[in-house]
């Protein structure tokens, strides 16, 4: 087990640096601290040479490029302070009502136009003979026009049984709408293909319904017997073609609560891998690029695009703040928030 700090680059004066988890199997990650971003998962495999699995880039300015600025994936950022899209981009809180930057149509989107992801985050010391790393953030009272000054931290660890493991934490001086994700998009295949000849498993019989604008309308449906009834492992080819569409679904662990545990897996049947996703959030949107530009790809040459990766974002209800009993998406003054989320690989 170790973890490498190496200089990324610098932005508007600040150094950029990248961390690289690795356990004793050979796995490893990286994350910059700009955005709290993972920008690489390298997975061994059984035989050959070891694949890059998500999508980012091996250098800073990639991440500023006129390509990824018009598209804005969001490759591998911790997003927050509230994730998805907030309708209107306003909310009401204590009999007072806040407006948000409009980021897509009418709606907000990940934050605001400066969210986590766009932060230099503070790491705090860390040992070389572990595969942990921490990463602190102060969002200032009105910061993308959200109250109350809130101390934010997220952990990533590596372990040697090919886990990592994510922690969010944070406290607010005041109430205040707050989530948080991670926005990392995976291929299994390793960018041999598409995602759609992967298999993907959700333990979940119910939806969000989000109106045409694509925020959540506070009303929830069944997939029980639908083409995305995912309770029993797909294609997920075979289920864009069944719906006409790519997954942009939130699905709903409402049985499961609060407490950590296994909601989904994805298998790539030729190269042997899967990932196995557990959480302690309420629900997970499931996202296979259908909106992700062609023009982007790794300074290797490694191919992005639609439906060239998929993502796992685990969080609180989107719209949260305009959905009556929304569980936990309200930060409570001087209340503890606390979110883990385990992506799991094998090979």
């Amino acid at each position: 087990m170790k973890t490498v700090e190496t200089n990324f680059g610098a932005l508007e004066g600040n150094q950029v640096r990248l961390y690289t988890l690795e356990n004793d199997n050979g796995m490893r990650v990286k994350i910059m601290n700009y955005g709290a971003t993972i920008t690489s998962i390298v997975l061994p495999k059984k035989e050959g040479a070891p694949e890059e699995i998500v999508c980012g880039f091996d250098t800073l300015k990639s991440y500023f490029s006129p390509e990824y600025k018009s598209n804005a994936p969001y490759f591998g950022g911790t997003v927050g302070r509230y994730c998805s899209q907030i309708k209107d981009s306003k909310f009401t809180l204590n009999g007072k009502q806040y407006e948000l930057a409009k980021i897509v149509g009418d709606n907000n989107l990940h934050g605001g136009k400066v969210g986590f992801d766009k932060k230099i985050w503070t790491v705090k010391p860390f040992a070389n003979d572990s595969a942990k790393l921490q990463m602190e953030l102060l969002s200032k009272d009105l910061e993308e026009g959200f109250p109350g000054n809130v101390d934010v931290r997220v952990t990533f660890t590596l372990t040697d049984d090919n886990a990592l493991k994510i922690n969010y934490e944070a406290t607010s001086d005041a109430d205040t709408p707050f989530t948080m994700t991670n926005h990392t998009y995976f291929n299994l295949s390793g960018f041999v293909d598409s995602v759609e000849g992967l298999t993907v498993q959700v333990l979940s019989d119910k939806k969000q319904v989000w109106d045409d604008t694509g925020a959540a309308t506070g009303e929830n449906a069944s997939v029980i017997g639908a083409p995305d009834d995912l309770r029993i492992a797909k294609k997920i080819g075979d289920v864009h073609q069944a719906m006409g569409d790519g997954f942009e679904h939130y699905y709903l662990f409402e049985n499961k609560g609060f407490d950590l545990d296994r909601v989904a897996e994805i298998k790539d049947p030729k190269s042997g891998r899967s990932l196995e996703i557990s959480t302690t959030e309420p629900g997970m949107l499931l996202y296979t690029g259908k909106y992700t530009s062609d023009e982007l790809k790794r300074e290797s040459g490694q191919q992005y695009g639609k439906y060239r990766g998929f993502c796992c974002e685990t969080h609180r209800y989107p719209n949260g703040p305009n959905i009556a009993e929304s569980p936990k998406s309200i930060l409570n003054k001087g209340e503890e928030y606390e979110s883990t989320t385990i992506y799991k690989f094998k090979w």
